[in-house]
């Protein structure tokens, strides 16, 4: 089966999601917040096997206008249920309404899912409530200027959620959000990588599955895995994603953190993700770091110092970082933070800033491009 496929992921990063998308042979249509791409059920698993920025894998259903609630009952009434549920599915409905004449969600949500228990109750001739015993198909009803669109969620618990991180720290990144941050610089797999501020690991493991080609949806679930309408075909996915992988790339990972509390937990969750060969933590202070060669790549999501008290201790560590980065001409360095005064403190204007949201949370990612290069670079997707 065919299927009108759309990967969420947060603002600003559509252009990484649709790239991967690319990469997997898709092509792709860019909408805020949105990347849509058609597929079969092989397509499914992929998308949610190997995208690392993404958050979600929806099937779309339908899309069409609906101004008033008769409108939106019998369109969405009209809709081939019955390919995608059988008669026992649980089928939660979520609802979301946005600048639109529809504005109540719950009514939203609630016509929605009486309509389509009116269709599978036709087909299925069954008299009053559905058993809903069944698998379960999380549906989504959302309304954007009047225009509905109907999905089914393939992925269940976002892909942020790679399996790996059992030890959390404070406030840390989500993973697919880690991961942008490591594809938006130039770093290769042959160049040294170092997180200074590391927390509890994110950033450094996420560098080191890209590192080794490692799909990062190779160790869970997924909701699609119950839908009768699909084949079986995980397996053969997640076979082929072992074998596109390059265990034996040597690379030269460093997390650093002055906190050693976050450097166990760091160490757990790289134990966790398989990768504690790959990617080393030590506890350091940023300014006690000295590079071991004349180039590579720093990725760091320092304190932004958000909290009344907290905002000098950021501006220290952010002239610190200044004093110890600025004569490194060989390495590229990408800060990510909320403080528009980074720059100052750290000494330097930026080459490029790129604005990301981090959860609701607009931060600038700061990026300082080498000056100096090894002979063998080919650029690199700055």
């Amino acid at each position: 089966m065919q299927y009108h496929l759309m990967a969420t992921m947060a603002a600003g990063l559509e252009a990484l999601t649709a790239r991967e998308l690319q990469d997997l042979g898709y092509q792709t249509r860019t909408e805020n917040g949105k990347v849509y791409f058609d597929g079969d059920d092989t397509a499914i698993a992929t998308a949610n096997v190997w995208l690392r920025t993404a958050d979600r894998i929806k099937i779309i259903v339908g899309q069409f206008k609906a101004t008033t609630f008769d409108e939106l009952f019998e369109a969405v009434r009209a809709l081939p249920w019955d390919d995608y549920l059988p008669l026992d599915a649980a089928f939660p409905v979520a609802g979301r309404s946005v600048r639109s004449t529809l504005h109540s969600e719950p009514d939203v949500q609630a016509i929605t899912k009486k309509a389509i228990v009116d269709k599978l109750a036709g087909v299925y001739h069954r008299r009053g409530r559905l058993p809903e015993t069944g698998a379960t198909y999380p549906l989504e009803v959302s309304i954007l200027k009047d225009v509905a669109t109907l999905t089914i969620d393939t992925t269940g618990p976002s892909l942020f959620k790679r399996g790996y991180r059992i030890a959390k720290g404070e406030a840390p990144l989500k993973e697919n959000f880690a991961a942008a941050l490591v594809m938006l610089t130039n770093w290769r797999p042959d160049l040294p990588f170092y997180d200074p501020t590391t927390g509890s690991g994110t950033i450094a493991i996420e560098a080191a599955l890209i590192g080794h080609h490692l799909a990062p949806g190779l160790n869970r679930a997924f909701a699609f895995e119950q839908f009768g309408f699909m084949q079986p075909v995980l397996p053969a996915v997640k076979d082929a994603a072992l074998d596109a992988a390059d265990f034996d790339a040597e690379l030269d990972i460093l997390g650093a953190d002055i906190n050693q509390e976050m450097i166990d937990i760091a160490n757990v969750n790289a134990k966790q993700a398989g990768l504690l060969h790959s990617v080393r933590f030590k506890q350091l202070a940023v300014k006690d770091w000295r590079p071991s060669s004349d180039y590579g790549v720093i990725v760091a999501n320092p304190p932004y110092g958000k909290r009344l008290g907290e905002l000098d201790a950021a501006r220290k560590l952010y002239r610190e970082m200044g004093q110890v980065y600025r004569p490194l001409t060989g390495w590229s360095k990408y800060i990510l933070t909320a403080d528009l005064g980074f720059e100052k403190a750290y000494g330097a204007p930026a080459t490029k800033r790129r604005k990301l949201y981090n959860g609701t949370l607009r931060t600038d990612y700061f990026q300082y491009w080498a000056t100096q290069h090894p002979h063998h670079q080919h650029g690199g997707n700055q």
